[in-house]
């Protein structure tokens, strides 16, 4: 029956990975993700926090809604924006996507 079926042959030494080559894969997956990913997404929320902490009254802006205003009011966690004549309204800090150059909103 040996010529049906092959007998098992024992290896010598090789076949079995060490850890190193397990571990390395995972470890340049888990660095591709952090230069790709992470660190620019960091970046980005740092760069935000300083714009929304730099935030002061006469600033001209725009909110993540999309509305231009400018800044009258100053408090620690709202802003108040005049949007038109007479059309106030308050708006959270982290509610703004940008800052625009100064006199880029006229006659409000």
């Amino acid at each position: 029956m040996s010529f049906f079926i092959s007998d098992a042959m024992a290896q010598d030494g090789g076949g079995q990975a060490g850890t190193l080559e397990l571990i390395l894969p995972l470890l340049l997956m888990f660095g591709i993700f952090y230069f790709l990913l992470i660190r620019p997404q960091q970046k980005k929320a740092k760069e935000h926090k300083t714009m929304v902490e730099a935030l002061g009254k006469g600033d001209e802006i725009i909110t993540n809604g999309g509305l231009l205003a400018k800044i009258t009011e100053v408090d620690d966690n709202f802003l108040t924006c005049k949007i038109s004549d007479n059309v106030e309204v308050k708006v959270q800090r982290h509610a703004i996507a940008s800052v625009l150059p100064k006199g880029t909103i006229k006659n409000l």
